[in-house]
């Protein structure tokens, strides 16, 4: 009895301090997913290039050359979008009118002056909380990506005493643990470079419709298309839907309708259809888990929930299919899966 209670005590413990351990690191969850992301894509370069030198000057060497790759090109682009922001122009004149004529109809039928210090002042108080909301996101970012360089630093350094303690600590026979890292690294591979080029093919395609078009900064457009084609279901829609309706309202029919047209045609299912040729090229995934993993990865883990969210139903149903084979198939059973 002594023991056991022991036992139980120290489980006790150790899912309270792990549970406010968790709470206390959810700031930091994109860094340290982050960086084990990182460590994942990096881990079999580094235990080559540790055999041709020290170990830690190997590590020194990939954090070194991952922190100029990262940091340069993301100083780059972030100044690019700074740029282009910079230069946005509308026809605010032709923006103007209509929109006082609506503002007109909505009073004379209702009463209500969309126009009215009341309703401008939670205007300008709702723009001044996503300006900060925006310097927020720009520091958080800052601080995640120290984190997971940091993080990917000690990973790689350690790596492959972490991956035997691990492997320990998993309540699976040594194939099935096995399968469960193979399964791991295949997916945050996958999805960690799957994602991003298909952002960057994204990107290019609608660039195509924003020329043909004469979109208002066509090329900031298309790299928030790409950053859009990230998010589930809707896509790609949150940018080019409303670029369609800013032709609607200055009254440019013709690049409305070309713009929803090649929006719903072309930008939307090029999406589904190279999403579905990666997914099915890199991990042999179906669309549908991914579709799936990122809807409940993105509450629970931000931004990097695109690639664990994924990941986190790949292992749910790997689990069950373990726990069907060990506990529910019969001898027999397991003969004809395996025969089939």
């Amino acid at each position: 009895m002594k023991e056991r209670y022991w036992k139980y005590s120290l489980v006790v413990f150790i899912l309270g301090l792990g549970y406010l351990l968790f709470r206390q690191a959810q700031p930091f969850m994109n860094g340290i997913l982050g960086g084990f992301t990182l460590y994942l894509l990096l881990r079999n370069f580094t235990f080559w290039l540790q055999t041709k030198m020290k170990r830690a000057l190997a590590v020194w060497l990939v954090t070194i050359g991952v922190t100029l790759f990262i940091l340069i090109p993301l100083s780059l682009f972030t100044w690019a979008m700074v740029s282009q922001v910079s230069k946005m122009h509308f026809d605010t004149e032709a923006i103007v009118r209509p929109i006082g004529e609506v503002v007109d109809f909505i009073k004379e039928r209702t009463g209500f002056d969309v126009m009215s210090e009341k309703s401008l002042s939670f205007l300008v108080s709702q723009a001044s909380s996503i300006g900060q909301s925006v310097m927020s996101g720009v520091s958080d970012l800052l601080i995640n990506l120290c984190v997971a360089i940091m993080l990917m630093f000690f990973m790689l350094y350690e790596g492959k005493n972490m991956e035997h303690y691990i492997s320990t600590l998993l309540p699976f026979k040594a194939e099935n643990k096995v399968e469960v890292l193979k399964k791991v690294q295949l997916m945050v591979r996958s999805n960690a470079i799957g994602i991003p080029l298909l952002a960057i093919i994204q990107g290019l395609i609608s660039l195509g419709g924003y020329l043909i078009c004469d979109a208002p900064n066509p090329f900031l457009s298309a790299m928030l298309t790409a950053f859009a084609s990230v998010i589930p279901i809707v896509g790609t829609v949150l940018v080019w839907g409303p670029i369609t309706v800013y032709f609607l309202i200055v009254g440019n029919w013709v690049s409305a309708l070309i713009m929803l047209g090649y929006g719903g045609l072309i930008v939307a299912q090029c999406d589904n259809l190279i999403r579905f040729i990666l997914q099915k090229k890199m991990a042999d995934v179906h669309p549908l888990i991914t579709i799936f993993g990122v809807v409940a990865g993105l509450p629970l883990f931000g931004f990097m929930g695109i690639i664990f969210g994924p990941l986190m139903v790949s292992l749910f149903l790997l689990f069950v299919e373990m726990f069907r084979k060990e506990f529910l198939l019969t001898d027999e059973d397991s003969s004809e899966v395996s025969q089939g």
